[in-house]
């Protein structure tokens, strides 16, 4: 270890030792999950592919593989909860491939994200198609320049959403090749994201 980080570990403990913060690790097989506590709030951030598929709340495509960073460590899913009084995020996110085309992964979850209500389906921040929003105000737009990145390539693919702009489930749908690379996203964001209160 570094000064610089000998430095900076003993300065966060010192922190925490005054703050009342608590740090949990546990390891999960391969995978980390961290637990950040203070008497206003904390971070979770889990990697078990399992538990992130569970709580998801999307049917993962049939054959398809869970793509991992590194294929010996690094888990496929994340499930982070920020949560400091009133305000909670939260993003719970897996990435697949599949050899099957993208026209048929769409067909698939529309019929799978059908169980949150209406869904739609956006190229470039733009609504193909009708309807071009759920009734809870859901649209294509992007809220605070959010994105869901599946592929390289900023401009490829598409999104299917269903929900409402607090509480989304997003599928990510782009092309590789023969084949497809999917994103499934749960999204909770803090409300009035109108920017008219905070």
């Amino acid at each position: 270890m570094t000064h610089g980080k000998a430095l900076l570990a003993a300065s966060a403990l010192a922190l925490i030792g005054t703050t009342g913060c608590r740090i949990d690790t546990h390891k999960n097989g391969n995978n980390d999950d961290v637990k950040i506590a203070t008497p206003f709030g904390g971070l979770s951030v889990k990697t078990n592919d399992a538990a992130v598929q569970e709580g998801v709340g999307l049917t993962p495509y049939p054959g398809a593989t869970l793509v991992k960073k590194d294929k010996d460590k690094d888990s496929g899913a994340a499930d982070v909860n920020i949560g400091f009084g009133g305000f909670r995020l939260r993003v719970q996110a897996l990435t697949y491939e599949t050899t099957d085309p993208p026209a048929k992964v769409r067909a698939f979850y529309r019929d799978d994200m059908a169980r949150y209500g209406t869904v739609i389906l956006c190229r470039d921040s733009v609504a193909v198609g009708s309807p071009d929003h759920t009734p809870d105000g859901l649209t294509c737009e992007r809220d605070h320049n959010a994105k869901i990145h599946v592929s390289e390539d900023d401009t490829a693919g598409e999104e299917l959403k269903a929900g409402s702009k607090q509480r989304q489930h997003i599928v990510g749908i782009d092309p590789q090749g023969s084949g497809t690379k999917i994103g499934l996203v749960a999204l909770e964001l803090p409300g009035h994201l109108d920017g008219d209160k905070q």
